[in-house]
């Protein structure tokens, strides 16, 4: 009997929607790597959300390296023949129609929500190496603190310690088979609504509204 969870089902993304740039994508995820990270087990669906460390640059897909404690069962329930998803999300923002121009020739303007998504498909392997984790998190934590002034690093916890952490972990990674991305930045509105956009979200002091407009405002440049 054919398992229907084998079917590739992807999220729906319009053509002026889809972002297909292998690097793009790849800083999104390294901008957000906190990344839900869907699975398959005899119980259904499960998603946790887990910080992955990506390696490897574009045109490869890239390799996702991650953690989890020995005690969380998504490292031995998750079922094998199935790909898992990691989903990265980006900016969002809501966006009113109040900003668009046109609104006030015709009334023809509903409210939408702006964001950008990456999801990135493979098969999950299972690592129990405690010279890969400790490597692994070493990887994950100097590029998490690379904006600090005096970045922390593993070596600064005494090694009995770590030693004993690592031995409570269990290594994820996921050799990336599909990437997908969708930016949804306002691409399908005219030029005079780009604008209006841009200046409503610049109003607010949201780190994501401002983020977004950062986007949109790409958008608009190129049009």
């Amino acid at each position: 009997m054919t398992n229907p969870y084998l079917k590739h089902i992807v999220m729906y993304i319009p053509k002026h929607f889809d972002e297909p740039r292998i690097d793009t994508m790849h800083a999104l995820i390294r901008a957000r790597p906190l990344a839900t990270l869907v699975t398959l087990s005899a119980g259904g669906i499960n998603a946790n959300h887990i910080p992955l460390h990506l390696s490897g640059q574009a045109p490869s897909l890239g390799t996702l390296q991650g953690h989890v404690a020995r005690s969380n069962p998504l490292w031995h329930e998750y079922a094998k023949d199935v790909e898992v998803l990691a989903v990265f999300q980006g900016p969002d923002a809501y966006i009113t129609p109040s900003w668009y121009p046109t609104k006030a020739e015709n009334g023809k303007a509903v409210p939408t929500w702006n964001f950008v998504v990456a999801h990135a498909y493979g098969v999950l392997r299972v690592i129990h190496d405690p010279f890969w984790l400790l490597t692994h998190l070493e990887a994950l934590t100097a590029h998490n603190e690379a904006r600090f002034a005096q970045p922390w690093q593993v070596a600064d916890a005494p090694y009995e310690f770590t030693e004993k952490l690592i031995g409570a972990l269990v290594g994820l990674e996921i050799e990336i088979s599909r990437l997908i991305g969708k930016w949804k930045v306002s691409q399908n509105q005219p030029t005079q609504n780009k604008a209006g956009i841009v200046e409503g979200l610049r109003a607010n002091t949201s780190t994501a509204d401002l983020a977004m407009a950062d986007l949109v405002e790409g958008v608009h440049k190129m049009t």
